[in-house]
């Protein structure tokens, strides 16, 4: 008997980052620890933390994803991440050196709305307590 694979997708929160089938295991990591999907593996689903997704498959061989918070729904042979952001690599320390470089980045841009939004706020009460006297 034939095994049997299946298919991954891998979806931002404005595109799909990564659709791929043939896929023969994914190990991801969640806040009680790693745990691995084979094609015959129960429906699940997984809150995801911050870490490396490993996916195999015999086009590519073993591919790694950095991601973000997330979740991992398997229904089937189809599993479906969702995940805040990803960077894919396949070695394991050019994608640390691309995940310190681009997840710092995007922490400074949230500091900088973070600021933008709390003088926003601040000018608005202002003008709101201006105009209610």
């Amino acid at each position: 008997m034939p095994a049997k694979l299946m298919s991954l997708k891998v979806l931002l929160p404005f595109r799909v980052f990564a659709e791929k089938t043939g896929v023969t295991r994914v190990v991801a990591e969640t806040h009680a620890g790693s745990f691995g999907l084979l094609p015959r593996r129960l429906d699940c689903v997984a809150s995801l933390c911050p870490g490396i997704l490993v996916y195999e498959s015999a086009a590519e061989g073993e591919v790694f994803l950095a991601v973000d918070q997330g979740v991992l729904v398997k229904i089937g042979s189809s599993v479906l991440v969702s995940v805040r952001r990803a960077i894919l690599g396949t070695d394991l320390s050019r994608l640390r050196d691309s995940v310190e470089q681009e997840f710092e980045a995007a922490d400074e841009d949230e500091q900088n709305v973070r600021t933008v939004m709390a003088k926003l706020e601040a000018g608005f009460l202002q003008r709101f307590s201006a105009f209610s006297t």
